[in-house]
């Protein structure tokens, strides 16, 4: 009767007695709908990345980024290549050809040093870019190395 009393004393020494339950964690192998892809900074790769989930790069990537869903570059990251997403965040910079299906926001710290092809395109102040932009539909099927035509598919819809 204690327990259900008012007997506070008893009341905390069965709670803390209680175990605990533990939750089962995730698999960190296998990848799921709504996983990031995450280079921190201090971080070099060499070679192209192709990923279906998002992607949060804040170290440096010698290599083409193609990405179904959405790329986050921070302040930190640079990029030495092209970029093909859904979407993108760019705060870093991007030394290459951008081309993003659907939104495309340049951060008040991106610098970026190619041609941009967007759906939409947002711009803070003192973001930088040094190339063409154009604006509307962008094509399904993106070429991003005109030399030897390399074609990668970037989904319409994440």
């Amino acid at each position: 009767m204690a327990l259900f009393g008012n007997n506070v004393k008893e009341k905390e020494a069965y709670q803390s007695s209680t175990p605990t339950p533990v939750m089962e964690t995730a698999n960190p192998y296998v990848s799921s709908p709504n996983s990031m892809n995450v280079i921190g900074k201090g971080t070099t790769i060499t070679g192209d990345i192709d990923t279906s989930n998002d992607i949060r790069i804040d170290g440096k990537l010698e290599g083409n980024l193609y990405c179904k869903a959405k790329v986050i570059l921070g302040s930190s990251a640079v990029l030495e290549g092209n970029l093909s997403a859904v979407h993108a965040e760019i705060s870093g910079e991007v030394v290459g050809k951008v081309e993003v299906n659907e939104m495309l926001t340049l951060k008040n710290s991106c610098t970026i040093h190619g041609d941009i092809n967007t759906g939409k395109l947002i711009i803070e102040g003192g973001a930088k870019f040094n190339g063409s932009c154009k604006m509307g539909a962008v094509s399904k099927e993106v070429s991003l190395n005109g030399s030897n035509n390399m074609k990668k598919p970037v989904a319409a819809s994440v």
